[in-house]
């Protein structure tokens, strides 16, 4: 990370990755899953539905949707995010290239 002093005091760049910045394990998949909340926040909020109705349209259990919108997504794998969002009438798209580096990384892109 890149440090930076601006009026006598120390800034530092972040990654992009707040979850790596704190060094917690997995910080890739925290990113990914926190970035599929998100979506699925702003899509509950968007449909106007009530947590109860996005419970039923998720098939979760309402206390799991407040859950995640509090940020609690502990409990759900990618895989239950994406179909959550999906079934909030999203399409997901996933896409797989080769890279030149030695180790591969992953990217969420919302539009």
């Amino acid at each position: 990370m890149k440090k930076t002093i601006i009026h006598d005091i120390e800034i530092e760049t972040g990654s992009g990755n707040v979850f790596a910045d704190l060094d917690l394990p997995d910080a890739d998949k925290l990113k990914i899953k926190s970035g599929l909340v998100i979506e699925i926040t702003k899509a509950i909020r968007k449909l106007g539905l009530t947590q109860e109705e996005a419970a039923r349209r998720m098939g979760i259990a309402q206390p799991k949707v407040s859950g995640l919108m509090r940020g609690d997504f502990s409990k759900f794998s990618e895989r239950k995010l994406m179909d959550c969002l999906t079934r909030l009438g999203y399409d997901i798209e996933i896409k797989v290239t080769p890279t030149t580096r030695p180790v591969g990384h992953m990217v969420l892109a919302f539009v």
